[in-house]
């Protein structure tokens, strides 16, 4: 994780006064990296189109979870921008090295994403939250809020349970074969809403039906 306050930041005259947040600060392409190193030791920024320099003020904030020193060495990141932004550099330990956080993320996620789904309160079962917490999450965070995105979506009842979690499954091959017409249905829309990381707009699209119909069917796997 790195870190930076009190820079004057980046590409939007939105953030001026504010904090903007760059994750995953390590994939920006070289080119970015120049922009990105210009409006900071600058701090002013050219809207397109116009050749005129814009003021701007804000916190910058960057996160990523690749070794940037290594990227240096590469010559994949550029050095001066690093030490612009690691003002302040926070290490934050995998999520597999602090568990006990998990069943707070684990209860927010559940919280947000049963509101955007439309669904009443869940809750997980004990066997459920011993899950979360014994399993590495490889992907940290936006893993389990992945896996309680989908979870929301797919459960049957008023609570989650291990089953729905599938974390036995994850980076497992499936097969098709000897499944019923609905356990087929279920696991192409789990996979669709997968691939998109629980978008259900996008997940409708790729399955080629509108949002309300993959809610229907959505609800039809609950029951």
């Amino acid at each position: 994780m790195v870190a930076a306050r009190g820079e004057r930041g980046p590409s939007s005259e939105r953030a001026s006064g504010g904090t903007l947040f760059l994750d995953e600060i390590s994939n920006i392409t070289p080119a970015q990296q120049a922009r990105l190193l210009h409006v900071l030791e600058d701090r002013t920024f050219e809207r397109v189109g116009e050749a005129a320099s814009r003021p701007v003020e804000a916190r910058v904030l960057a996160a990523t979870n690749a070794d940037v020193a290594q990227l240096i060495r590469e010559g994949r990141f550029r050095e001066d921008l690093y030490f612009r932004l690691n003002t302040v550099e926070i290490a934050l330990p995998p999520l597999r090295a602090r568990r006990d956080d998990i069943p707070l993320l684990a209860a927010y996620c559940l919280a947000r994403y049963a509101k955007e789904s439309g669904r009443g309160p869940l809750s997980l079962t004990d066997g459920a939250s011993r899950a979360l917490v014994s399993y590495d999450w490889p992907g940290n965070v936006r893993e389990l809020a992945h896996v309680m995105q989908r979870a929301v979506l797919l459960a049957r009842g008023e609570s989650i349970e291990v089953a729905d979690l599938r974390l036995a499954d994850r980076g497992r091959p499936e097969s098709l074969e000897n499944l019923t017409l609905e356990q087929a249905e279920r696991y192409v829309i789990q996979r669709a809403l997968e691939s998109c990381g629980g978008d259900v707009a996008v997940a409708a699209e790729r399955l080629g039906m509108s949002r309300s119909a993959l809610y229907r069917r959505l609800e039809k796997i609950r029951e």
